[in-house]
């Protein structure tokens, strides 16, 4: 081992790695840049040291006299005293092949400018992308041509009504796509057109960035009391859009046994909101027409959620999520695992200065009053009081 401070070949080595791993001599060799000599120092024994620690620096020496591939520079040291010696100075790489050579990434390169060749071919826009990001490429070489399939594909055949199991390339399926979206979003992103990519959404919403039919958002709901024909349906978000129910209050809740169990109340109708999935209903305008009631529980994501149905529609009105509620259960409290403590701006005065105690631990540690311990009495009372 040589002394501290001493550069041994694994220094040089290693540095040269680090600069191959991060794609700096591919993505030269990539853009055509002709190979300029490069060149490192080397930090070796002083004139003392070769005097006063001869075999350390003959051993020293010796190393880089075993060194392959990479051309040592030496250098004189010493002088009338201590005599003179020469002493590794410097390491030259004189060329790619060099270079190669000295990594051990002969097969790489080889790989990659195959990989580079057959695309610039097939898709030079992707082939502009490889020379930036070579690595990214060799890391998944063995899917490269899938995911060129899947790109060019994608350019010459997709349209906002497919889906993407409709996508139909030898090999690939939407595990696929799945598996390798944030490679497959770079590429995309270079293929297409501008105008069919919405960069507002990120590459795990792959459907959505590249335009493809999404998945349809569901509501389940129940009109009450029930009666005749379906008393409970489940529809998609955007038909139920275009198709609003006649009656005028509509309730909002949590939790789904509450759902079922909701009073029979003329008139009205309660969906399931499934706590933050309640921000589906956004496309549902014809809800700032109704009577909204939103309950919840009472802790502070119940609040969140009615901070989020509010800011949806503004009319929105809360139902037994007050002080006197809470404190008429105090023995069913339990505690909020997880409580938030954002601002809320579109609570209520009352509302505002529940979910400020809660958050501060007013009545106690993480108080929560979860919707179905409120008695049966009290929900029947407040749903007639809403209608």
């Amino acid at each position: 081992m040589a002394p501290t401070g001493w550069t041994v070949p694994g220094d040089v080595l290693g540095k040269l790695r680090r600069r191959w791993d991060r794609g700096e001599f591919l993505a030269q060799l990539a853009g055509g840049a002709s190979w300029e000599p490069l060149v490192m120092g080397l930090r070796g024994p002083s004139p003392r040291d070769t005097s006063a620690r001869l075999d350390e620096a003959r051993a020293w020496v010796e190393q880089w006299h075993r060194v392959r591939h990479l051309r040592v520079e030496v250098r004189t040291v010493g002088g009338r005293v201590a005599g003179t010696n020469e002493i590794p100075g410097r390491v030259w790489i004189d060329s790619y092949e060099q270079l190669w050579s000295a990594l051990g990434v002969q097969q790489d390169v080889r790989t990659f400018m195959a990989l580079l060749a057959a695309t610039r071919l097939r898709a030079p826009a992707i082939a502009g992308w490889m020379c930036a990001k070579p690595m990214e490429v060799l890391r998944h070489q063995g899917e490269w041509a899938r995911l060129v399939d899947t790109a060019l594909w994608i350019d010459a055949h997709a349209r906002s009504d497919m889906y993407l199991r409709q996508v139909d390339v030898p090999g690939v399926d939407t595990k696929f796509i799945e598996r390798f979206r944030t490679i497959l979003a770079a590429l995309l992103d270079r293929q297409l057109p501008e105008e069919r990519v919405d960069r507002g959404r990120p590459p795990s919403d792959f459907a959505g960035r590249y335009l493809f039919r999404q998945k349809p958002s569901y509501v389940r709901y129940r009109r009450l009391p029930d009666g005749p024909g379906f008393s409970e349906l489940t529809v998609r978000v955007a038909e139920l859009a275009e198709m609003p129910p006649t009656e005028r209050t509509v309730f909002v809740v949590e939790n789904e046994i509450t759902y079922l169990a909701f009073p029979s109340i003329e008139d009205a109708v309660v969906i399931y909101g499934e706590g933050y999935a309640a921000a589906r209903l956004r496309p549902l305008t014809w809800l700032a027409q109704k009577n909204l009631v939103y309950w919840g529980d009472i802790d502070t994501h119940g609040f969140a959620i009615l901070n989020t149905v509010r800011g949806l529609f503004e009319g929105t009105r809360s139902m037994l999520m007050d002080r006197a509620t809470l404190l008429a259960h105090e023995a069913h409290w339990v505690s909020e695992p997880d409580p938030t403590s954002e601002h809320l701006e579109l609570l209520r005065p009352e509302e505002a200065r529940l979910y400020a105690d809660l958050v501060e631990g007013v009545l106690g540690r993480s108080v929560r009053l979860e919707q179905e311990r409120i008695s049966y009495a009290a929900i029947e009372q407040a749903t007639w009081t809403c209608r």
